[in-house]
């Protein structure tokens, strides 16, 4: 039987994580997570600790670039056993392009994926 944990303290425990996300706390992120945790996103799978410094290495890697995201979190013993990461490539894209060729594709490429909706 697996032990029951408290939706109040899942809220603060992932209120904290997101504060520590947002100041940038390496120490307080690393913490939030379970030895044995896995992160989902890009169509990448990272495992462990080792994994969590990679996404707060790639996380905080200079480049700020405004992405809408959903993530996903499980929980075990109040400690991340899951995060997966949802958002749209192609707001990467449109912040690192440089030259008038790179960006005209970005575009094209938008505008490709809005056809029919708009």
């Amino acid at each position: 039987m697996k032990n029951e944990q408290s939706p109040d303290e899942i809220r603060k425990v992932a209120a904290d994580f997101d504060k520590a996300v947002e100041n940038k706390d390496i120490e307080r992120i690393l913490s939030s997570f379970a030895d044995d945790c896995e992160i989902e996103l890009l169509g990448q799978r990272l495992v462990g600790k080792e994994g969590v410094q990679k996404w707060i290495s790639w996380l905080y890697n200079g480049t700020e670039i405004k992405s809408k995201q959903a993530e996903v979190l499980l929980y075990e013993n109040y400690k991340i056993k899951s995060l997966r990461l949802y958002f749209d490539r192609l707001d990467f894209a449109e912040a690192v392009t440089r030259g008038p060729v790179s960006q005209a594709l970005v575009r094209r490429l938008i505008n490709k994926s809005l056809e029919g909706l708009v």
